[in-house]
């Protein structure tokens, strides 16, 4: 049993060696963002300069501000042996190991079963498969934080959605595991005291800083941005752009790529609706579920899964990160119901190896509206609606009877 754990271990934090060199080493600056935004935004906090979310709005909650500046602390002793931008992906990528390792402890521990172990394994092969994008964005910091209060849901219920609700105040989508989880769980009224408690803290800091007057300004930083050409919903536009009737535009505003055609801003502005109404959908249907007596084990990770996979489809920012998104559901559906779990699991593995394949590997190509990349994109589109579809299906199975108790994995 040991030698097992050991040998998780061991392939676990090779991955991350891996994957941490790659981003040095392959096309298209996939760890840009950690230097190009997050080492500005960082410093000019710490020098004096305007403080996102606090003095001027932020695409990102408040709260996603402290990696980066931790960062900063981890780089310091690098700064002046391999200067100041080698140093901050070296810290990035030291923080990122460092709570991925906490995270994989709580989940695998030191004798884990073999539900945690698989789970395990699954985590280290989805991070190999995605790539550095897995580690070089600041939704890295939220998987394991989701993979905590994911395993801690059923001994402690309120530090688990404490732990939930600080995450999606760094990226929003930990949110969706928070809900599920209380939807789905019996202790869901002391989860809901905490999910508000660490969110009025949070409002209550924010604003002894300063923010008051862009404490929201991540949302309405988003409602403006047009439909991103990785966006599931881009996919005929981008086809389009291969015979010219449409385009890729870059745009300097947001620092993203995006579509330019008759029709998109229409698309782009339904899909925000869209998304609530299919998380909003999702969350009553779940809370029907568990009314009528669905157990714990059953009920949460179909539903988790089917609202973080509904953000990701109905989303008109398609960002590649956002497919590790998919990790910590599927890591909490393996350990609560494993039987159930090998379907999702294999194809959020297709998803993260072809999101791979189409950044960084063949972006260039994307750009240009090659029909390779187009192709593969198109293809892990297609797979990101069919493990929704999977996930709903499964949502729909859930019984509906009284009597089951959360398995102790």
């Amino acid at each position: 049993m040991k030698a097992r754990v050991a040998a998780a271990w061991a392939a676990f934090l090779a991955a991350h060696v891996l994957v941490a060199w790659l981003g040095w080493v392959l096309p298209t600056q996939p760890m840009g963002d950690v230097v190009l935004v997050y080492q500005p935004w960082s410093s000019a906090a710490l020098g004096g300069g305007p403080i996102v979310g606090i003095t001027e709005s932020w695409v990102y909650p408040q709260p996603a501000l402290l990696p980066m500046l931790l960062t900063q602390l981890i780089a310091w002793p690098l700064n002046g042996v391999v200067g100041t931008t080698g140093a901050y992906l070296i810290g990035w990528a030291v923080l990122v190991t460092a709570l991925d390792a906490v995270g994989f402890g709580v989940l695998v521990g030191r004798t884990g079963t073999a539900a945690r172990r698989s789970a395990g394994w699954f985590w280290t092969t989805a991070l190999v498969l995605l790539g550095p994008i897995a580690m070089y964005r600041i939704d890295a910091i939220t998987v394991p934080l989701a993979v905590i209060g994911g395993c801690w849901l059923v001994k402690r219920p309120a530090v688990a959605t404490a732990v939930l609700t600080f995450a999606a105040w760094i990226k929003i989508w930990p949110g969706a595991i928070a809900v599920a989880a209380v939807v789905a769980a019996k202790a869901r009224m002391r989860m809901l005291l905490a999910l508000l408690a660490v969110t009025a803290g949070i409002i209550v800091v924010l604003f002894v800083l300063g923010a008051d007057r862009h404490l929201f300004g991540f949302v309405f930083e988003q409602t403006g941005r047009g439909l991103q050409i990785e966006a599931v919903a881009a996919t005929p536009f981008l086809w389009l752009a291969t015979t010219g009737a449409a385009s890729i535009d870059y745009s300097h505003e947001i620092l993203t790529f995006q579509i330019g055609a008759p029709g998109v801003d229409a698309v782009a502005a339904v899909l925000t609706p869209l998304m609530a109404l299919a998380a909003a959908g999702a969350t009553v249907y779940g809370a029907i579920k568990a009314v009528r007596g669905a157990s714990f084990p059953r009920l949460f990770p179909p539903l988790a899964l089917t609202i973080v996979t509904a953000l990701i489809v109905t989303n008109k920012v398609g960002s590649p990160q956002f497919q590790t998104w998919l990790i910590a559901p599927i890591i909490l559906w393996i350990l609560f119901d494993r039987t159930r779990s090998g379907l999702p699991a294999g194809l959020a593995l297709a998803i993260s190896a072809l999101t791979f394949l189409v950044y960084p590997l063949t972006y260039a190509g994307l750009l240009a509206a090659e029909t390779v990349p187009i192709l593969l994109l198109t293809l892990r589109n297609a797979l990101v609606i069919v493990l929704l579809v999977v996930a709903v299906r499964a949502l729909i199975r859930v019984p509906s009877t009284r009597g089951s108790s959360p398995q102790r994995n």
